[in-house]
């Protein structure tokens, strides 16, 4: 009877661990695509401009046109602050930190860059809610229950997000 009690356990972790990685596999590829989505947005605005450019230089002989693209300039900047905030939540999903000098990529526990030796400041570490022991404790239908109920939410957050996957691939 303990061996079954352990082979389940073990099963339901790892079906949570898979199911977190998956979340986080999904959730990084949404966030690419977004980027990509924001970056294609900027090539669009800088071909605006660049047509508004040509075209003031040909019918005036004259490129002072800041007035003709401020609010394409300013696009451009949201779009860029939108893809630096995408950036940092992948960084945050794969524990990833920026280096604050070099940009790049180090782990989140470093405390010096690998690649140019900068100091790095340490993060906030934010408190665990600790719970009471008497609370986790639930009798096994409850957890087997909530199991599957687990592996049917996860299930249709998968299909929500493909489906939104899809939708966005269609509309391209």
């Amino acid at each position: 009877m303990e061996f079954f009690e352990k082979l389940g356990k073990k099963a339901s972790e790892t079906f949570n661990s898979a199911a977190e990685k998956t979340n986080k596999i999904a959730s990084d590829t949404k966030l690419k695509m977004k980027i990509n989505d924001c970056k294609g947005k900027i090539n669009d605005l800088y071909k605006e401009i660049g047509q508004k450019v040509y075209e003031k230089f040909v019918l005036d002989g004259n490129i002072d046109i800041k007035d003709n693209i401020s609010e394409q300039l300013s696009k451009i900047s949201e779009l860029t602050d939108l893809i630096e905030e995408y950036e940092k939540q992948r960084l945050e999903l794969s524990d990833l930190k920026q280096c604050i000098n070099c940009k790049n990529k180090i782990d989140r526990s470093a405390k010096f860059c690998p690649e140019c030796g900068k100091e790095q400041p340490e993060e906030e570490v934010h408190e665990a809610e600790v719970v009471d022991a008497e609370s986790e404790v639930k009798s096994e239908s409850e957890s087997n229950s909530e199991e599957s109920s687990n592996e049917d939410k996860v299930s249709e957050n998968i299909d929500e997000e493909v489906q939104e996957v899809v939708e966005e691939k269609k509309s391209e």
